[in-house]
């Protein structure tokens, strides 16, 4: 179903994008300027960005097999984790390679249509990222809050149907934003000082004024980022307030424990993103963007395994096993 969905719309774009909208841009093809500096430092860029992707799979990889290879952890919290990190991979993989080919390029071109592809898989991610931490958020405040009723409520039946909700809406949300920028005319510059492509940059690009496009698509940037925001913020005032209720401090530790580590996750992602996305107007240098846009697009992947790993017995004992496998076959 996920696939069928999946291809219609890749489908729809590519057509929006097509020979018939030629007429409307005089642009085929976008150069993404990236970092700039002399040839040594594109090369350590080059060099540190490539670590931090094989990393980035390394570590969500290993959690990936944890979760599939060890039966204590196919309880919802880690399935929701595993599922997690496979979405991690995909997240990061659907900017960083072309990141790495950018810096090596002597042209730095990324074609019309390409750019634009990449701008849907990207945000469409992200958004997919923004709803699982929503249900992890929610599944951590049926664990605390409803501790008796949490084996008959998340049911590996309703957290599956979570995790279908959470892939197919971030999938569904982004066509119509996107097919409204392809639309607009494109008559050149068409140099977009960024690592990636961005609604930003190419607003600025277009030939007349899009007010209306702007401020629909910043609009739906905030609801996107705000409404998963929100019930994560629900869920885990909920949870405090049962954690501050509990008479023991060890208890109360342990219950802190179990969401510390969803917590910084979703401090790290957050703060990031809504520095880049939810003002139309925020007025940052084009460096400054590609900074914030390196930490939540590279950097945040990285660290997720470690965040969830270092904080957790089981994951931690689950990836020993994982990574002295995979050591010992090699």
């Amino acid at each position: 179903m996920f696939t069928v969905v999946h291809f219609l719309f890749v489908s729809l774009f590519l057509t929006a994008l097509g020979p018939q909208n030629k007429t409307r841009h005089l642009v085929n093809e976008f150069i993404l300027l990236g970092f700039h500096g002399q040839r040594k430092i594109q090369s350590l860029f080059f060099s540190l960005i490539l670590v931090l992707y094989l990393l980035t799979l390394l570590g969500n990889g290993a959690i990936v097999c944890a979760v599939k290879w060890d039966r204590r952890l196919h309880i919802p919290m880690y399935i929701l984790l595993g599922n997690f990190a496979f979405l991690e991979i995909w997240y990061v993989s659907s900017t960083v390679p072309n990141m790495l080919v950018n810096i090596l390029s002597e042209t730095k071109a990324i074609s019309f249509s390409g750019c634009f592809l990449q701008f849907y898989f990207f945000f469409s991610l992200g958004t997919t990222e923004c709803f699982f931490l929503s249900v992890m958020a929610y599944d951590r405040y049926l664990a605390i809050c409803c501790p008796l009723r949490y084996p008959s409520i998340m049911t590996r039946k309703l957290c599956v149907s979570l995790i279908c909700v959470c892939w197919v809406s971030g999938f569904l949300c982004y066509p119509v934003p996107i097919v409204l920028i392809s639309q607009l005319p494109f008559c050149g510059p068409n140099i977009i000082d960024h690592i990636v492509c961005d609604p930003g940059p190419l607003f600025a690009l277009s030939c007349v004024p899009a007010p209306s496009t702007e401020l629909i698509c910043y609009t739906f940037n905030s609801v996107i980022i705000f409404g998963p925001f929100l019930s994560i913020l629900g869920s885990y005032t909920l949870v405090l307030r049962a954690v501050l209720r509990v008479p023991s401090g060890a208890g109360r530790m342990k219950a802190f424990s179990t969401c510390g580590s969803h917590m910084m996750v979703v401090s790290l992602f957050y703060g990031t993103l809504m520095a880049m996305y939810v003002s139309p107007s925020s007025g940052n240098p084009a460096g400054m963007q590609k900074i914030v846009t390196l930490v939540y697009s590279a950097g945040t992947p990285l660290l997720n395994p470690f965040i969830y790993s270092l904080r957790n017995k089981d994951m931690k004992e689950a990836l020993k096993k994982v990574l002295g496998l995979t050591i010992t076959q090699h």
